[in-house]
């Protein structure tokens, strides 16, 4: 039986996914809505936001006067790019256990460029925090986040500034991450980037550089985030309108 909580459908979304998991719908089908709304005490209006959620995901596929069925190449998508994820939750989607790593904190005068992104005035001080994300050692994702110093209203320690960086936003800056607005860029690893990944200077990285918006649409911080594609993969379902 689902408890109630003001996060029902995601409840109801949660134990779905744990159950196509474990392989317990026969046949690549889920019970229909009815069936699902009795075993799980809940409305059917939750089961369809739900069902409908888990379709956008890729997750499963209604066919009319079918039914409900599995989509199992959409299975394969561990991390959705639509969605903010903490680095450790995507390695953990991977099947990996996750080690998370302070390399570098430091404060800095803000560039032109940082300034006006970040709505600063140009030598405004930004905290840079880069962190390294491990897999049993082995560098998966470094990330650096440029925040402005500003944005920090509470005391905090390094040991804080190893929890995803917007738990660390929420805690000491009541600063609500709201969305990214993310560029996938391709590069090359410059030598600092690939020391760190433990790749070759000049190897071909995939990027996300962010900038992260609170609730009242005010940009809060800049992010760069290298990933070896090698280790783990980002994929998304594209669908035709």
């Amino acid at each position: 039986m689902i408890k109630r909580s003001p996060s029902l459908t995601d409840q109801v979304k949660s134990h779905i996914k744990e159950q196509i998991s474990a392989n317990a719908y026969e046949d690549d089908r889920v019970p229909a809505e009815t069936d699902l709304a009795n075993e799980l005490g809940v409305s059917r209006t939750t089961i369809r936001d739900a069902l409908s959620r888990l379709e956008n995901e890729g997750v499963i596929l209604r066919r009319q006067g079918a039914g409900t069925f599995i989509n199992r190449p959409g299975l394969q998508i561990k991390s959705r790019l639509d969605e903010i994820w903490s680095y450790e939750a995507a390695l953990e989607a991977h099947g990996y256990l996750p080690l998370t790593r302070l390399l570098d904190v430091r404060q800095e005068a803000a560039t032109a460029n940082l300034a006006s992104e970040l709505a600063l005035a140009n030598g405004d001080q930004i905290l840079v925090v880069k962190k390294l994300f491990l897999e049993n050692q082995q560098p998966v994702i470094l990330a650096v986040n440029l925040i402005p110093r500003q944005r920090i209203n509470k005391p905090y320690s390094d040991k804080d500034l190893l929890a995803p960086v917007f738990d660390f936003l929420a805690k000491f800056g009541d600063q609500h991450l709201n969305y990214y607005l993310s560029d996938i860029v391709p590069t090359v690893a410059a030598e600092d980037v690939g020391q760190a990944l433990q790749l070759p200077a000049g190897t071909p990285l995939i990027t996300l550089e962010e900038v992260g918006y609170n609730e009242e649409n005010e940009p809060i911080l800049k992010a760069y985030s290298y990933f070896r594609d090698d280790l783990l993969r980002l994929r998304l379902i594209r669908r035709k309108v």
